[in-house]
């Protein structure tokens, strides 16, 4: 516990983790950062089954960060507890064949972050029908309430890597006379997306600069974003002011679209989730910005919901969305400025691992070392 409580220090919100959970005294009341009050009547050892079924590999923080953290936080939370863990590549039929295998194997509580928020809905129903709780993840599912909803608060990334490429814009001078923006969605079959695509579309919309054109990058694939953005380049070129993408895969998509038609320098390019790539790219100044959504605050919190739920206990919202009762936080826009502090400061990544030879110098050059 005292590992994953320090990389919580200095990170968005408040999270008090919960100790010895599997057996503890009598009479003993805990507050958890899902807001559930847990209580203990014995030393009798909680058990239970929970299916973790994320969406993408395409977006490497699932695999990197989700799906690790989860893991050790109900380990922590709930040691005889397990975790059924699958990934389905941005495949619905897959995602649904996962949940389907989770739900024959007896699992208590669903952990969904859906490859098809639409398709995923039977998921929930489904799940619901048998008994089992829906959390959802990261990713909401408008159309059927799940159990509850644990996230960053989606609109406010879009808006803000929005609003934070458009101040720079301003800061260096340029006019709204000289072009305008491209906005890079992600996938039009993700709810999720459909939020922060508002969201950026909304601070573009509220500044004297245009959007030269949008796009929706299905299964947020990078490789289709980079084909969009040269096209875009074909038409617009050195009118393209700024790429306002909804994440970090869309965004690199983006940088090698400019790069490969030699667009010098680059125009500021946003992003989302502080992928250790992105992360370089920002240090490097080939990415303007990133989100650092601190993964460990969402994973633990949703180990702390299921197993709130396998005690029969329900977590306590701060937001009700989509008719679901929803913990949302708030992440932090990254740049150049507060890379150091934000990412290495609080051990969200270390010097090690982002600052490999290539980016030595860049990370010297910002103090990180």
């Amino acid at each position: 516990m005292a590992t994953l409580s320090k990389r919580l220090i200095g990170l968005v919100g408040a999270i008090t983790l919960v100790g010895a959970l599997g057996a503890c005294a009598a009479e003993t009341t805990t507050e958890t950062s899902s807001g559930a009050t847990e209580s203990t009547t014995g030393s009798e050892e909680l058990t239970g089954k929970i299916a973790f079924l994320m969406p993408s590999l395409a977006s490497t923080r699932f695999e990197e960060q989700d799906a690790p953290l989860f893991i050790a936080a109900v380990a922590e939370l709930c040691p005889a507890c397990e975790v059924i863990y699958q990934n389905a590549d941005e495949d619905p039929a897959k995602q649904q064949a996962q949940a389907d295998a989770a739900l024959t194997q007896g699992v208590d509580v669903i952990v969904i972050a859906s490859a098809d928020t639409s398709a995923a809905a039977s998921i929930v129903r489904n799940a619901q029908a048998q008994g089992v709780k829906v959390i959802t993840y990261d990713r909401p599912i408008v159309t059927t309430p799940a159990d509850f909803y644990i996230s960053f608060d989606n609109f406010w990334i879009g808006e803000n890597i929005g609003k934070s490429l458009i101040e720079k814009l301003e800061a260096d001078g340029v006019t709204p006379d000289q072009g305008g923006i491209l906005v890079v969605g992600g996938s039009p079959t993700d709810d999720a997306a459909t939020l922060i695509f508002d969201g950026q579309k909304a601070a573009v919309e509220a500044s004297a600069f245009e959007i030269l054109a949008d796009f929706r990058t299905p299964a947020w694939d990078p490789a289709q974003a980079q084909d969009w953005v040269a096209g875009q380049i074909t038409q617009y070129n050195n009118r393209i002011l700024g790429v306002i993408a909804a994440n970090d895969g869309t965004g690199g998509g983006s940088i090698a679209a400019l790069k490969a038609a030699g667009i010098n320098p680059l125009p500021p390019v946003t992003g989302n989730d502080s992928e250790i790539a992105a992360v370089q790219r920002v240090i490097s100044g080939d990415q303007y910005n990133t989100i650092s959504k601190p993964i460990s605050i969402v994973a633990t919190a949703a180990a702390e919901a299921a197993v709130a739920f396998l005690r029969g206990e329900t977590p306590t919202a701060d937001a009700t969305l989509f008719d679901t009762p929803s913990k949302l936080f708030v992440p932090a826009v990254v740049t150049q400025k507060n890379v150091k502090a934000v990412i290495f400061d609080t051990g969200i990544y270390t010097v090690a691992q982002v600052c490999t030879a290539e980016y030595a110098d860049a990370c010297a050059a910002l103090d990180i070392k």
